[in-house]
């Protein structure tokens, strides 16, 4: 028979179906034996009377039963199963008011008895044993909501004639400093792992595409073991030509992401708020927009000196200062505004009259900065100019560079961390959890 996942057998009449998937556990009793069956869809609660101590000459039937019993007796958990047996709704079985008498049970692939991690394994450990750690209906659900997001993301860019690019994540230089790049052997010369696609979804600009999005892997030779980092990530950016300031990247951006959250809490709403205690719902906007003097101000105002001396605010001034929004605007996210020209890389535009400002942005959701957008510089003097004075050699830009010798657009864009993002909107303690498989400085497997 055709196998049905365990979330489609509801609607069923009684009768016989086919299901598979992982034991989960199993309740040995003397005179019935219950199996909780999972697959990816769901669990289902699987029943067979218990037939044990045969007299002899028993009946081949009799035989088969026992042989039935002994084997569900002795299933491990993680043991891979199909079975055939009849589907009957009872309102008295508190998983989903439906069970399954087993008829059949074929052992597909057996686990070995004990499991490498429990419940209460530390997240390192999980993470060493993942592809076990993932059985978990909470990570399966994680996964779902990434597709969902991730989707929300594509549709609304593709409705608005957005094209979607493939940039390479092997540079012959760095794409924004020299700083945090992994760099390799690449047959006779040295090649250099992606921070982001901001060179080459800049040179979409030039190439007449005019609005670009990338969903793509990013590395970063960060040496940091926080819950937001990771040595691999998954960026999300985009990138539009035509604008007046960066306060056009920034309407785009809330709208993107109000759309996809929406989406989100849409499908899976109710999952989320039964596994992690989260009620989500799309976010209202404009966004707030507080530049980054006021910021610091109002977190000061608070009480707390910021101890960063490059003028940016550190994550504990970012807590406090969504904690601020939220008590005043009602707003899960802020744009924090006109950052200071020594603390943005050279291809942010500059404030018109205001050369110690940038026409740039942090988003913050939740406490945590997830993203930077900006105004791109475009005119080719004054990029020269802003990559000499942070210690680039104009030579080795010169692919960059030559972006702007035969004319491009005003533009600009952002990128986002993926699973920085999934792990604000679920109310999760690190991105480890929001990672396939994550890649820190200290993890290469598995």
């Amino acid at each position: 028979m055709t196998r049905t996942p365990i979330k489609n057998l509801a609607p069923f009449p009684d009768g016989f179906v086919t299901v598979a998937g992982w034991v989960e556990t199993v309740r040995d009793q003397k005179k019935v034996q219950f199996v909780i069956l999972r697959d990816e869809s769901g669990a289902v609660q699987l029943v067979n009377p218990a037939t044990r101590d045969l007299e002899e000459g028993a009946s081949a039937d009799e035989l088969a039963a026992a042989a039935l019993t002994e084997t569900i007796g002795g299933l491990a958990h993680g043991t891979m199963i199909r079975v055939t047996g009849e589907l009957k709704h009872d309102e008295r079985v508190k998983l989903g008011g439906i069970e399954v008498k087993i008829a059949s049970l074929e052992v597909v692939s057996e686990a070995l008895p004990e499991t490498p991690i429990a419940d209460d394994s530390s997240l390192d450990k999980r993470l060493d044993w993942r592809f076990l750690d993932l059985r978990r209906p909470e990570a399966s659900l994680i996964f779902k909501v990434q597709t969902t997001f991730e989707h929300a993301l594509r549709n609304w860019w593709v409705e608005r004639d957005f094209i979607e690019i493939h940039t390479p994540k092997l540079m012959a230089s760095a794409s924004e400093s020299r700083a945090e790049l992994f760099e390799m052997e690449y047959f006779e010369t040295k090649a250099y792992l992606a921070q982001s696609p901001q060179f080459f979804k800049q040179m979409a600009q030039p190439a007449g595409f005019g609005k670009v999005f990338e969903i793509a892997p990013a590395f970063r030779a960060d040496p940091s073991f926080t819950s937001r980092h990771a040595t691999e990530f998954t960026s999300i950016d985009a990138e539009i030509s035509w604008i007046d300031s960066h306060e056009d990247v920034m309407q785009m951006h809330e709208q993107l992401l109000a759309h996809a959250i929406g989406a989100v809490a849409e499908k899976h709403g109710a999952a989320i708020e039964a596994a992690f205690g989260v009620e989500l719902s799309a976010p209202t906007m404009p966004f707030p927009r507080i530049p980054l003097a006021e910021a610091r101000q109002i977190v000061a105002d608070g009480g707390y000196e910021i101890p960063r001396t490059d003028g940016d605010l550190d994550p504990e001034a970012e807590r406090r200062l969504s904690a601020w929004v939220k008590a005043n605007h009602g707003s899960d996210f802020v744009f924090v505004t006109d950052y200071a020209t020594g603390i943005r890389p050279f291809y942010h535009m500059r404030r018109a009259g205001d050369p110690t400002v940038t026409n740039s942005y942090d988003l913050l959701y939740n406490g945590t900065e997830i993203s930077t957008g900006a105004q791109r510089e475009h005119r080719l003097e004054v990029l020269i100019a802003q990559a000499r004075e942070k210690g680039l050699e104009p030579e080795e830009l010169e692919f960059y560079l030559d972006f702007f010798r035969y004319g491009v657009p005003p533009h600009g864009g952002f990128g986002m961390g993926l699973a920085r993002v999934l792990m604000l909107m679920l109310g999760l303690g690190s991105i480890r959890e929001t990672t396939y498989l994550f890649r820190g400085p200290t993890r290469l497997l598995p």
